[in-house]
């Protein structure tokens, strides 16, 4: 049986919500499906130090959200070009950027 789970435009409007009321900033840089689309979220603190998180597959079917890019670096032209690629290979999924401290608080709620 398949269960009922939220939308891509809902997980991402879900999110915005959280981090604004949490005093921080979140914003859509590109819209994917708004169903079925995979969400990529960019995560900054102050501007600074990028991370992008991503929902894996998992054996269970359970979220999966895992950290693919890591590095602390102040070249943001490789991140843009690493999204750029991911986008290429797949031009339905989302991009959010959400700029407040520890921002995977807020992610991790979606799994739940």
């Amino acid at each position: 049986m398949i269960e009922p789970r939220l939308s891509a435009e809902m997980k991402v409007q879900i999110l915005l919500r959280l981090v604004s009321q949490n005093g921080g900033f979140g914003a859509v840089l590109k819209k994917g499906d708004r169903i079925s689309g995979a969400i990529l979220i960019q995560c900054l603190e102050k501007g600074a130090n990028p991370k992008l998180l991503e929902n894996m597959p998992s054996l269970d079917g359970s979220p999966n959200w895992q950290q693919i890019w890591p590095q602390d670096t102040d070249n943001n032209k490789e991140l843009t070009s690493y999204i750029d690629q991911r986008f290429r290979f797949d031009p339905d999924m989302w991009l959010i950027e959400l700029d407040v401290p520890e921002a995977e608080r807020f992610i991790a709620l979606l799994g739940q």
